[in-house]
Formats: structure tokens, C-alpha cells, sequence
């Protein structure tokens, strides 16, 4: 049977906002609305990733906890800046990457609430909503360049030096100072989970796995801004440092697969040219693997076992019961997973969980968020005149996208772990559109009509699409 609170209606019933926390989200807030796009992305990604969910605001039957707040904070300079100027909201207008996520938090809550046909899952499913679309557009309204894709990893660099600074003290003290804040979670912040004698470090996220996972699916883009060039290079190292150590510090698998996944990628760039071949060829030996194995292909994820005690056949046991009870969940998702098996309540798989919860089309959705971030980067790094500082970059992105690819088979994003993973998918058109702007664009010509006559500058600045007539993937 799965723990009571994860029923609708659970939670705490009063508010519990430790003071300090509360004018941080204040100072925070201020910033937001106040203060230039780069303060506002600064105060922002602080506030959403460092402030623990256990900190909630009650107004009624109302849950705020710390990362919605700042999501509707976020909505609210979005909505002003759209009524005092004519400017675009989002750099480069709609993309199909920012359909897919409206789509996806539309149909999720959509899907939820007709499953579960109840106020209070009404009341859940509308706070998640405003959480998702608040932290991803709030994220795309704020990154519109280059520069901004630049500044909004180093701000990662520095928030993830903290979290290592954290973590590093849970290991050495076996204490967690998040406690110290006495939020609804304090009696689990108290002592550090430990599994087979090894610490387990938390910081302010939700599990011990999804602290490892936030290190380590931002570890390329650091990589990334290494390449990009020597001003960044300090922060590179920082944020390496501490992605290395926040992956170590959760002592858990799936960050250290979603670690490894992100290296994998980026030492492919040799074989960049041969990644078609690559992709074909895995798909051909999983294929065969499943004709010559006595149990599903599938169950290679059980035998993934890189920390003593993790439950890789959990993990395996939650996709093989999701395929088996497909007629199940497809239309609007089904609330009788927890019966497929034991522990099945636990769906730590983003794809089962999804899935589960709410049915095939936002699993699908969830995939199209995919395949569009590799086609936008792909197709940006083919533009011919690519530099390769430049292209590496772009390479280094799409390794982040697939460091999540491989973590989300073992975690759900459900805590603030999903602001690195909508902040990546903010950044991609962003710097694919910037590339494909900066590269393309013609050489300034000069010409006059007459001797004597002024020259001028003829220079076209076209904005240009996403999606070029040629092809290609970025893996």
C-alpha cells in the first residue's frame, strides 16, 4: 500500500514558512519584478533551486510551497512586461518545444482531474500547472540570447557549488542543515539518509537521488561553457567541481548513470559524423537482445547495480508492469498502479510516471520535448560556417539533454530538480536561434550610387527559423 500522504488532501495543514525563507522569497520576489532580466534570472534560480518545498504557504486550501511562489512571481512579471510593451515575450516567438510543454501541463492536468474526478485533485493538478508553466516560461521569457545562455550557466555553476557545500557538510556532520529551518520535512532533514553504511546527502531537494541528479545532468553544460571560450573558465571549473561532487555525495546510481550518459555524449563528438550508424546500431542490438533473451529486453535495467543496495529491479518491474497494463492507463492514465506489484506506488521512472498518471499523449508529449531539443541543436550545429567553439558548445547541450534522457529512467522530476531540466529546455531555441542568427547573417557591404555620395551600410538582420530545410539530429 503506498503512505497516506501521497493521497490527495494530504500535506501539511497550516503554513509552515520559516521566517528566513520568507524574506528570502520576499528579497527574491522584489528582485523578480523590480530588477533587470539578468538580476531577475539570478534571483530566480537561487530562490527556486535553494529553498526547500518543505516550506509551504497556506491561503485556504491552498498549498504555495517555495517553488510555486517564485513560478507566480515569475508569471507576474511575464504578464506586466506583456501589458507595458509590444515586445515579444519569448526570444524568437512560439517554438515547438515550448507547444510541447503547454500541451504536456494542459492535457497532465486535464487527464488528472477527469481521472480522479475530485476538488482536491482539482485544486493539485491547477497548482502544478501554474508551477510548470511558471517556471518554464518565466525561464524562456528571461533567456533571449546568447549572453543570457552564457549567464544563465554560470548562475547554475554557482547555485550547484552551494548544493555541493551543502551536501559536503551532511557528509562530514551526518546532519542536514536544512533542518535548521523546521519545515515540514525537518524530522527527514534531521538525520542523513544512509543505505549499506553510506550517506546519503539531500540538500533542500526531495530525495537523495534527485540532489545527485540535479549535479549531475548540469555537468556538461558546464563542460560546455568551458569550451566556450577563457572568460568562463573559472566558472567551468567550479560548476565540474561541484556537479562531481553532488553526483558522489547522493550516493545513488541513477545520478551516477545520468553522470556517465553526459560524459559518454560529450567524449562522442570524435564520432559525431557516425552517430546515425551508432543510433541504428543500438537499436538493432536491443532488438536483438530481446529475440535471444529469456525475459524482456527491458529487464537489462535490473541488472544495473553501480551503489550496493539500489533497486534496479524496482525500476524494471515499473516499466514491464506499465507495458503490461497498457489498456489501463493509455486514455487518462489509472490511480490502480499502486496494485501492479509491490512498491509499484513508487513510480521513480519520469516515463512511468508520467505515463501512469496521466496517460499516452503527455508520455508522448514528454517525448516530443525530447526529439525537438536534439533536432533545434542538430540542425544548429550543421549550419555551415559553424565554428567549432560553437559547435562543441551546442554538442555540450545536447549531452545535457541526454544525461536526462538516461536519469529519467530512474527518478521522476517532482521536486525543484525540474528547473534544470525546463531551464535546458528554455535554453535550447534560445542558443540554437542565436547560432543560427549570428552565423547566417551577411556580411556588412558598402555601397554608393555616385562619386561623392554618402556610402551606407547595407546589412540584412532576418530573423530566420528554427526549423531549416536541411536535416539532421543532433544524436
Amino acid at each position: 500500500m503506498p503512505p497516506q500522504n501521497l493521497q490527495f488532501g494530504g500535506g501539511v495543514a497550516e503554513t509552515v514558512l520559516h521566517p528566513v525563507v520568507a524574506l528570502a522569497m520576499l528579497i527574491a520576489g522584489v528582485i523578480m519584478l523590480g530588477s533587470s532580466r539578468r538580476n531577475a534570472l539570478a534571483a530566480f534560480l537561487a530562490a527556486a533551486i535553494l529553498l526547500p518545498n518543505d516550506q509551504v504557504l497556506m491561503i485556504g486550501p491552498l498549498h504555495f510551497p517555495a517553488l510555486r511562489v517564485v513560478a507566480l512571481l515569475g508569471l507576474m512579471r511575464i504578464l506586466r512586461s506583456k501589458l507595458g510593451s509590444k515586445q515579444s515575450v519569448f526570444s524568437g516567438g512560439i517554438n515547438k518545444i515550448d507547444i510541447a510543454v503547454i500541451l504536456f501541463a494542459v492535457f497532465t492536468t486535464v487527464d488528472g482531474i477527469l481521472l480522479w474526478q475530485s476538488t482536491a485533485a482539482l485544486i493539485k493538478m491547477a497548482g502544478d500547472f501554474c508551477t510548470l508553466i511558471g517556471v518554464y516560461f518565466f525561464l524562456r521569457f528571461l533567456i533571449r540570447d546568447a549572453a543570457d545562455v552564457d549567464w544563465a550557466i554560470q548562475l547554475f555553476a554557482v547555485i550547484a557549488a552551494v548544493v555541493a557545500a551543502v551536501m559536503t557538510y551532511e557528509q562530514v556532520t551526518g546532519h542536514n542543515p536544512y533542518a535548521w529551518l523546521g519545515g515540514a520535512r525537518a524530522f527527514v532533514y534531521e538525520a542523513v539518509v544512509e543505505r549499506q553504511n553510506r550517506a546519503r546527502a539531500t540538500a533542500g531537494f526531495g530525495h537523495p537521488i534527485l540532489a545527485g541528479t540535479f549535479g549531475a545532468v548540469v555537468l556538461p553544460l558546464f563542460v560546455g561553457l568551458w569550451w566556450r571560450g577563457r572568460k568562463f573558465r573559472n566558472y567551468a571549473i567550479v560548476g565540474i567541481v561541484s556537479a562531481t561532487v553532488i553526483t558522489w555525495a547522493s550516493g545513488s546510481s541513477t545520478p551516477i548513470m545520468g553522470y556517465a550518459a553526459g560524459v559518454l555524449a560529450l567524449c562522442l563528438w570524435p564520432a559525431r559524423k557516425w552517430m546515425r550508424a551508432i543510433r541504428w546500431g543500438i537499436v538493432l542490438m536491443l532488438i536483438s537482445l530481446h529475440m535471444v533473451m529469456k525475459a524482456p529486453v527491458w529487464q537489462l535495467i535490473a541488472r544495473v547495480d553501480l551503489v550496493g543496495g539500489n533497486s534496479a529491479d524496482h525500476r524494471y518491474q515499473l516499466v514491464n508492469q506499465m507495458i503490461l497494463h497498457f489498456k489501463e492507463w493509455w486514455l487518462i492514465g489509472t490511480f490502480n498502479y499502486p496494485d501492479w506489484g509491490w512498491g509499484m506506488w513508487d513510480t521513480c521512472n519520469q516515463y512511468v510516471a508520467v505515463g501512469d498518471k496521466s496517460g499516452l499523449l503527455p508520455f508522448v508529449l514528454q517525448l516530443a520535448m525530447i526529439v525537438y531539443g536534439f533536432k533545434y541543436l542538430g540542425r544548429a550545429r550543421k549550419i555551415p560556417g559553424t565554428g567549432k567553439k560553437d559547435a562543441l558548445f551546442l554538442w555540450a547541450m545536447g549531452a545535457t539533454l541526454f544525461a536526462n534522457v538516461v536519469a529519467f529512467f530512474g527518478i521522476s522530476y517532482f521536486d525543484q530538480t525540474m528547473v534544470a531540466w525546463y531551464g535546458l529546455l528554455a535554453m535550447i531555441p534560445t542558443a540554437a536561434l542565436a547560432h543560427r542568427k549570428r552565423v547566417s547573417a551577411p556580411e556588412p557591404q558598402i555601397t554608393g550610387t555616385a562619386v561623392g555620395e554618402p556610402e551606407t551600410l547595407a546589412a540584412e538582420t532576418d530573423v530566420m527559423a528554427l526549423s531549416p530545410a536541411s536535416s539532421g539530429d543532433w544524436l
